[in-house]
């Protein structure tokens, strides 16, 4: 397994972000991974334009290669989204009363991650600044 002690740590250093079932959530995204990708970090939170829509828990996973996005279903199934770095746009940071927003946008719809611990945000605006710049560069090199 490698995103669920990611996502476990993660959740341990924040307590106040709302998760759950997130170990079901990582092994989605550890399912498609593919044999040279390495997860680069991880962090959890609730997939919803809702505060307090507190059922739609996913994991958000940057690796080499993507940001891969897992959700265990309740009953049965799952979905996976995974966004290569050409389609990123930009990221905002939205600091609120009792929690964080994250809005990673792409070229084709924004990936809205609420109920993150305040604390968390600017762990996870750096990570995720610093991997979409990097992707950036590199997509660039081979566009070229």
């Amino acid at each position: 397994m490698k995103v669920f002690p990611k996502i476990l740590a993660f959740k341990r250093k924040y307590p106040s972000t709302v998760a759950w079932r997130i170990e079901s959530h990582s092994k989605v995204v550890e399912k498609h991974l593919e044999k040279d990708e390495e997860v680069l970090y991880a962090f959890t939170g609730q997939s919803n334009t809702a505060a307090f829509d507190l059922m739609h828990t996913a994991v958000y996973v940057l690796t080499n290669k993507r940001l891969l996005v897992g959700v265990d279903r309740v009953f049965f199934g799952y979905f996976l989204y995974s966004i290569t770095p050409d389609m990123f746009n930009d990221l905002t940071i939205v600091s609120g009363l009792l929690w964080g927003k994250v809005i990673i946008d792409t070229v084709k719809e924004e990936v809205i991650v609420t109920n993150v611990s305040k604390r968390a945000l600017p762990e996870i605006s750096e990570n995720v600044t610093k991997y979409m710049m990097e992707a950036k560069k590199e997509y660039l090199k081979k566009e070229k």
